[in-house]
Parts: structure tokens; sequence; C-alpha cells
């Protein structure tokens, strides 16, 4: 198990903009350059599975990766919204927030899957990031009943 925290990217500290966190999870900002609001929500601790967290703290991720959702569709309205828990590679829970627009590179393929144009969405500004941050935030702390 040692072994897996000193190789698991997720348990390091984060190089990318963290939008929310508080001591059971955060949320990463990820500025894919093809996809600049694309978040994940990651748990902090090394845990593998949904089924090995209680059903409270399932319940209280979830809350957070819907969350995370209810914001972006406010702030940029995609034609869809692509959830995703995979951790093949990395074995430790996190949920991908993927907004999605027709006119993406890979829509309506899977972000990973064949490209359908070229496209490249360019970088979110300081203000979107700032806005998205406060939304983000807001709805959690809502979410979960927090005040402050």
């Amino acid at each position: 198990m040692v072994a897996d925290l000193q190789n698991c990217p997720l348990c390091q500290p984060c190089q990318s903009p963290i939008l929310w966190q508080d001591d059971f999870c955060r949320v990463v900002l990820l500025n894919d350059a093809d996809y600049p609001a694309y978040c994940r929500v990651e748990l902090l601790a090394h845990v593998k599975e949904m089924t090995d967290l209680p059903p409270a703290q399932r319940a209280r991720m979830m809350k957070t990766v819907f969350s995370v959702e209810t914001a972006l569709r406010e702030i940029f309205n995609p034609a869809k919204i692509n959830l995703a828990s995979l951790g093949n590679k990395t074995p430790h829970i996190h949920w991908h927030v993927i907004p999605r627009f027709e006119n993406d590179k890979h829509f309506p393929n899977s972000h990973w899957g064949e490209a359908m144009r070229d496209s490249s969405a360019g970088a979110l500004s300081e203000q979107t990031i700032k806005a998205l941050t406060e939304k983000v935030s807001a709805y959690i702390r809502c979410a979960l009943d927090v005040t402050a």
C-alpha cells in the first residue's frame, strides 16, 4: 500500500488549480487545452472504489460531483456534461466532470475517442476561473449544508 501511495498522482500535491477543498475531497480544474473547464473531483484518501466508502461518504462525494456539474452548467451552458469514474490507470477515487459542446474536438464521441474536428477551446480567463471557483464553492456548501 505504501508503494501505491508513493506512485499515486492523486496522493501527491496538486499541480492544477484547486477550485475547492475540504478535509474529504478537492475539486481541481485540469486546464485541458481542448476542454478548459474540465474538472476532477478527487477523494483525498487513497481509496480504490466508491463501495469501499461508507454510505454517507459516498453521498458526500456525489453531492460534490453534482455541485460541480451544476456550476459548470450555469456558467458555460454546455450541450452535455460527461461524468466518469474510471480509475483503471489511477486506482484512487476521482470523478471527471467534463462540459461538452457541439463544436468541441470530439463531440459527440467521448473526449478520449476519435477526434471529429480540429478544435482548441483556449484557456479560461482569470475572471471565468474566479466565477467558477465561487459557484463551485457556493453549490458545495449548500449541498453539504456548510456555512462560511
